[in-house]
Formats: C-alpha cells, sequence, structure tokens
C-alpha cells in the first residue's frame, strides 16, 4: 500500500513532509495521526500505518521540523525545539487531519514523546482518543535505577554538550538515532521533572490550560524491561491530562511473545501478529485488550 506525499504548513511557516495512507474499506473507522518518536524518523512507523489502513483506518505520519525529510539542509544554527514539535507541528497536522477526516474520530497513536506532546496543541480537545506507547518527556529521574547514570552521561551530559560544540545533536554519526537541532537536544537533555520547565508563568498555565481541553479517553501502554518509559515515568507524563480517563498497562515481554522488547521495539513489523493486532481493539472500539495488565 503506498502513500500520497504532502506537504503540512505549520502556523509559522516551517513545511512539514507527511504521508496519508487511505483506508482499505470505503468508509473508515477513524482519522489515526502517528507521533514519532525523538531522533526517530516517521518512515520507522509506516509499516503500522500500513496494517492500521489495511484494518479500515486513514492514517498520517509526518517528519517533526529537523528531522527526516522535514530536516532543513542545515542544522547548525537551528533554533527548533521539541516544545515546538507539539505547539506548531502536531498543531497544524491535527488541524489538517481534522479539516480533512470524515469520520468525526479523531486518533493520536504517540510513541514516547510523540505519546504526550499531543496536549500542547490548541486543538487538542477535538481528540477523540489516544494510545500512548512509552508516552513520556525524558526526565533522568524516572528512569530506571540499575541503568539510570549512564543514561543520564549519555543523554543528559554527552547529548547537550556535543550539542553545544558542534551547534547540532550529530546522533546518525554517533549510532544515538538521527541528528537533533540543537535545542532539542538540549530540551530533552537539561529535562527536569517538569515539562513545563523554562517557560514563564504565563506560558505555563497556557500550556497546562491546553492538556487539560484533551478529555479523551487514553491507553497509555510501557513495557515492564523500558528503562525509559518506567511506571514511574509514563504516570509523570498522563498526569497532565488531568481531565482525561487514564487507563496505564505494564505488558511483559512474554505476553508479546519475545524475551526482550524495550523502549523502541513494538513499532517493528516482527509486532504485527500480536502487539499491532489487539491495539486495534483499542482504536476501533476503545475496548483495553490488556485488561489484566492495568497498574495505577
Amino acid at each position: 500500500m503506498e502513500p500520497n506525499r504532502v506537504e503540512v504548513i505549520a502556523a509559522d511557516g516551517i513545511a512539514l513532509a507527511a504521508h496519508w495512507w487511505q483506508a482499505a474499506r470505503t468508509q473508515p473507522s477513524a482519522t489515526v495521526i502517528i507521533n514519532a518518536a525523538t531522533g526517530v524518523r516517521a518512515r520507522y512507523y509506516h509499516r503500522y500505518a500500513a496494517f492500521l489502513a489495511a484494518n479500515g483506518f486513514r492514517v498520517i505520519t509526518y517528519d517533526y521540523r529537523g528531522i527526516g525529510l522535514s530536516r532543513p539542509s542545515s542544522l547548525k544554527g537551528s533554533t527548533f525545539t521539541w516544545r515546538d514539535w507539539g505547539f506548531l507541528d502536531f498543531d497544524a497536522v491535527l488541524k489538517r487531519a481534522l479539516q480533512e477526516d470524515e469520520t468525526g474520530r479523531l486518533l493520536v497513536v504517540g510513541h514516547s514523546i510523540g505519546g504526550f506532546l499531543a496536549g500542547y496543541s490548541a486543538a487538542a480537545g477535538r481528540i477523540s482518543a489516544m494510545l500512548s506507547v512509552g508516552g513520556q518527556y525524558g526526565y533522568w529521574g524516572d528512569y530506571r535505577p540499575t541503568r539510570r547514570l549512564p543514561l543520564f552521561l549519555k543523554w543528559h551530559v554527552a547529548m547537550p554538550a556535543i550539542a553545544m560544540m558542534l551547534g547540532h545533536f550529530p546522533g546518525k554519526r554517533l549510532g544515538w538515532l538521527e541528528d537533533l537541532p540543537k535545542g532539542v537536544a538540549y530540551g530533552w537533555g537539561l529535562q527536569q521533572g517538569r515539562a513545563e520547565q523554562g517557560l514563564s508563568r504565563a506560558g505555563a498555565e497556557a500550556m497546562q490550560d491546553r492538556f487539560a481541553a484533551a478529555a479523551c479517553p487514553i491507553l497509555s501502554v510501557t513495557m515492564s524491561d523500558d528503562e525509559i518509559a518506567t511506571p514511574k515515568a509514563v504516570s509523570r507524563a498522563m498526569r497532565y491530562y488531568r481531565r482525561a480517563p487514564v487507563t496505564k498497562v505494564l505488558l511483559r515481554p512474554d505476553d508479546l511473545g519475545f524475551d526482550r522488547v524495550g523502549h523502541f521495539d513494538l513499532f517493528h513489523a516482527r509486532h504485527e501478529s500480536v502487539f499491532w493486532r489487539e491495539s486495534l481493539d483499542f482504536l476501533h472500539s476503545g475496548h483495553n485488550p490488556w485488561g489484566d495488565r492495568v497498574y495505577l
């Protein structure tokens, strides 16, 4: 199934590369936006997008500014931040999807930071439901205790230091995911316990109000062997959606037939027969297929 490539223009004029998948059936069940993880190109999610389209959904994927097909010729001097990915990029894609949706159901599937940043959009209140997979915003204090020090040194010391020296973070050259704009590397690397860190009081209140406008059901899933999106990290992120009914699920790798899954693996095609197929229950009907794995 081949997607149609389109451009989505954010409110500040930045052009984002996106792809639409048309549903295999005449009347789609819903329109789905897929939000990527930090430093992951949208093409990683294309197989899952095609799977959803084959199962009756119209789907849009996109690269955040500074990443993949939305990357400028040079990242040096870029002022992009990961808040821009929510305030501007997701907001633009959400509004485009709402314009083209004919079903009355607008769903979001978000991975890692993509499972958190939907609340930054001024139109967040129009989302019908969200599936958050490993959704959190990178606070080092929530990492798995046994891995906290090496992860802290890698992502919160080395990454911002390298970005400061070079003017961007050369993640691809280092084998640490994709290259990142300097502001994104700082935003992740210097993140503390509050997502509104660095905002003015008025800016923080505006952000909190936007998150509060999202009152849709959220199914927040993470893996027991995920050293980044621990239950503590996920709970911290989901608290921002204070009006949304949030159901949190902790899956084990053997629930899915594997010895290890971790933070990045669930959108790999090897999970089509179990995780992908089970995720359809929530996307089609709002039913939680992992009811025996819920935690508070």
